[in-house]
């Protein structure tokens, strides 16, 4: 017996020390660490620890000479120890010194003498769905308390009846580091001393029925491959960024959105893969650099990515999410994935990341019933089961809920400064009753299909992206007419900054889909656009969706007979919408007219570049691009009504079509004329509102893009012969399937 120490018989009731060993211990703080207490008359310390595999553990003073020792004594062989010390009115600084069965002997703090980690306003914020920053409370996060090392663990489980950290460190075994509630917030929390970078670990919950369920971290940072699944400890805050100057002028920019955007849209493990090493995908820093200067060269302003938060299945594409907050592990670490952002910001590339708050998988690991009960999503199948995916949808009422997806929202942006969020499937998160037949959901409180919460929750979330992180643009995958989806949250609105076109998508591809000789009947499929056009911010799109599911390529798509056409048809396409008013979006392969539907696994057809036809298209492209981001009567004036005009819009007969975009100042006027069908026209004769020289600054069927270099020799001049509701006309020659843009400027 060490002096100090008294001979007292076991404190702790045999109940609460069988609920340690059976696990059913919710309160571990009230009985583990040290606490004050009074035995028989006298007063003294209880040390209690309870430690996987030690057959000996001693009380380590750390303030008295020497470090003196005090043994425990063991109450059960699975490692719990307790020590009564006398006359020891107040709890001091200590640490426990165990040695295993296996020999080791250990020195460290003991997990159960520390306060929590989260403060009474953190959790108050939280209830109330207003801690923005919650990502930096809840999770796995490596912190010093005083001079103490550790990582610091808290999770939202507010049906739990216990919860444990478990991992390496303590053998996956539930028993040990039981974790402490937090009163009524529903987090659980431990400080665990001595852990670091690293460390795999988990949740053990144990529902009010008392079954266990073994989650992974909402909130985690990386996590290991599958088949596994647990989080690792990571800190996401040491890169040492370099794209201070980008993001200065970010800010500049504030709210305005009309501003040139020509966006890439790329799946990251299947732009570009290593054939020779397992036709393995690149890394993100292996992807950094050539996929910048492929960027740069074809002039594009903005990579979109699909999406890269954690997932388990590689076929979803990454939109059944697992985690959250985590950069998928298949390319690389979180500190590799801000390397890949910096490098495209140095190089002037906006970096959109796509977001999917909409749903979620029903994995076991993941946040399904995470804690045995409905707790991200509604219980009730007609709320909560997604009817398309065989996913669940958030309960977007639950205020910790609508904090844990704006928290998500705003790391992406402050952890690995992304510009922008393309949110997916919003129109499944707007109606109650989408993709269900009659019975199948539950109306509003007011009788509608509309989700009151759902709406709710994406109008804050889009005004704290604002508020927070200026510059930064919001994009809805919205395919119905739901009003205002691009307009402020203060005039009724959604609030996102720009919404997907996709019914100018589908009318484009409907038509360009058609054989040339029926197009005359489908013509309004390329005017009914302008009905709409200025309801939005739009952005025209040809995503990844549209050369998937046996829909074919954009190339395969037209409708021509043979490859030539197809490639000429392709071109007109995109001569016609880069200059039709819009921001771009074209998913990474159309732009050089790849013949296979993409493929999730393998690489896109570089090699089709070594043949005349793919590098016309590719050229088309890039300068296409060159004339929409340097042309300010394109790229920044796509949402002003006044800068676009019809010429003729009803020659369907011939499928000829022509308009203008005009500059603020009306000093610069440009034609665009589109000929689609494969009939050249000679002596068309064209309406233009101003005499004088038009310049034709750019032909589809320019032998440079693979056409038959007919044109009209750099432009024409216009006279004084009405034409189209004009005074002034042009008489031009239209190559077949073909678009044409010709520039006028004041003298």
């Amino acid at each position: 017996m060490h002096a100090g120490q008294s001979e007292i018989a076991v404190i702790i009731p045999q109940p609460e020390l069988d609920a340690f060993l059976q696990n059913r211990q919710s309160n571990p703080h009230g009985w583990l660490g040290m606490h004050p207490v009074t035995v028989k008359r006298r007063k003294g310390v209880v040390v209690r620890a309870f430690v996987r595999g030690a057959v000996r553990c001693e009380v380590v003073d750390l303030d008295a000479p020497g470090a003196a020792a005090l043994a425990m004594e063991q109450l059960a062989p699975e490692g719990f120890f307790e020590l009564f010390i006398a006359k020891r009115k107040e709890v001091f600084r200590y640490q426990l010194r165990y040695e295993t069965s296996w020999g080791e002997i250990h020195q460290v703090y003991n997990a159960y003498s520390f306060l929590p980690t989260l403060s009474e306003q953190d959790l108050y914020l939280f209830a109330e769905g207003n801690e923005h920053r919650i990502y930096e409370k809840l999770g796995a996060h490596v912190r010093r308390l005083g001079d103490v090392p550790g990582v610091a663990f808290a999770v939202w489980a507010p049906s739990a009846s216990r919860v444990s950290v478990v991992g390496n460190f303590n053998g996956w075994d539930g028993r040990y580091h039981p974790m402490r509630p937090l009163g009524a917030s529903g987090v659980w929390e431990l400080f665990v001393p001595g852990l670091g970078e690293g460390e795999l670990y988990k949740f053990a919950i144990w529902d009010r029925h008392g079954h266990q369920h073994l989650k992974t971290d909402p909130y985690g940072t990386y996590f290991e491959s599958p088949p596994n699944n647990a989080a690792i400890v990571r800190s996401v805050n040491g890169y040492a960024w370099n794209d201070a100057a980008w993001l200065a002028r970010r800010a500049e920019h504030g709210g305005k959105v009309d501003r040139p955007m020509s966006v890439y849209e790329v799946h990251v493990g299947s732009w570009r893969r290593v054939l020779e090493d397992g036709n393995r995908p690149l890394n993100y820093r292996e992807l950094a650099t050539p996929l910048a200067d492929y960027v740069v060269q074809m002039g594009f302003t903005h990579v979109e990515v699909m999406p890269l938060a954690e997932h388990p299945f590689t076929g979803s594409w990454g939109y059944q999410v697992t985690g959250y907050f985590a950069p998928t592990h298949r390319y690389g670490t979180p500190e590799d994935f801000q390397f890949f952002v910096d490098h495209l910001h140095q190089r002037g590339i906006g970096v959109i990341l796509d977001w999917v708050p909409a749903h979620f998988p029903r994995d076991s690991f993941a946040l399904a019933q995470f804690d045995g009960s409905h707790l991200y999503e509604h219980e009730d199948p007609r709320l909560g089961a997604h009817m398309d995916w065989g996913t669940l949808i958030f309960n977007y009422g639950r205020h910790e809920v609508r904090c844990f997806l704006i928290a998500s929202a705003l790391s992406w942006l402050d952890r690995y400064h992304i510009d922008g969020l393309r949110v997916d499937a919003v129109a499944s998160m707007l109606y109650l009753d989408y993709s269900r037949n009659a019975g199948e959901w539950i109306p509003n409180r007011y009788g509608g299909r509309e989700n009151l919460e759902a709406i709710a929750f994406l109008r804050q979330v889009n005004d704290l992206v604002h508020q927070y992180y200026p510059g930064v643009a919001t994009i809805a995958e919205e395919s119905t007419a739901f009003p205002m989806v691009s307009r402020p949250t203060k005039d009724g609105g959604l609030g996102f900054d720009y919404k997907w076109n996709m019914g100018l998508m589908h009318d484009t591809l409907a038509y360009f889909q058609k054989d040339p000789v029926y197009r005359k009947w489908a013509h309004n499929k390329l005017t009914f656009g302008m009905v709409y056009q200025y309801s939005e911010n739009f952005i025209t799109v040809y995503s990844h969706d549209e050369v998937v599911h046996l829909k074919a390529s954009m190339l395969g798509k037209m409708g021509a007979g043979s490859d030539t056409e197809k490639a000429a048809n392709l071109r007109a396409l995109y001569g016609f919408v880069w200059t039709y008013p819009g921001k771009k979006l074209l998913f990474m392969g159309g732009e050089f007219g790849q013949w296979h539907e993409w493929k999730h696994d393998g690489s896109l057809d570089w090699h089709l570049l070594d043949a005349p036809l793919h590098r016309g298209i590719q050229t088309v492209v890039r300068d296409l691009n060159r004339l929409y981001v340097g042309e300010p009567v394109f790229s920044t004036n796509d949402f002003n009504p006044q800068s676009f005009r019809w010429i003729n819009a009803n020659d369907g007969d011939q499928s000829v079509l022509s308009f203008a975009r005009v500059a603020s100042d009306e000093k610069t006027f440009y034609l665009i004329i589109g000929n689609f069908t494969p009939v050249e026209r000679a002596g068309y004769r064209v309406g233009v509102p101003q005499a004088g020289h038009w310049a034709e600054v750019f032909n589809t069927n320019a032998e440079l893009y693979g056409g038959t270099d007919s044109g009209n020799f750099g432009g024409r001049t216009a006279e004084p012969t009405p034409c189209d509701g004009q005074a002034q006309s042009l008489v031009l020659t239209l190559p077949g399937l073909s678009t044409l843009v010709y520039k006028w400027t004041a003298q």
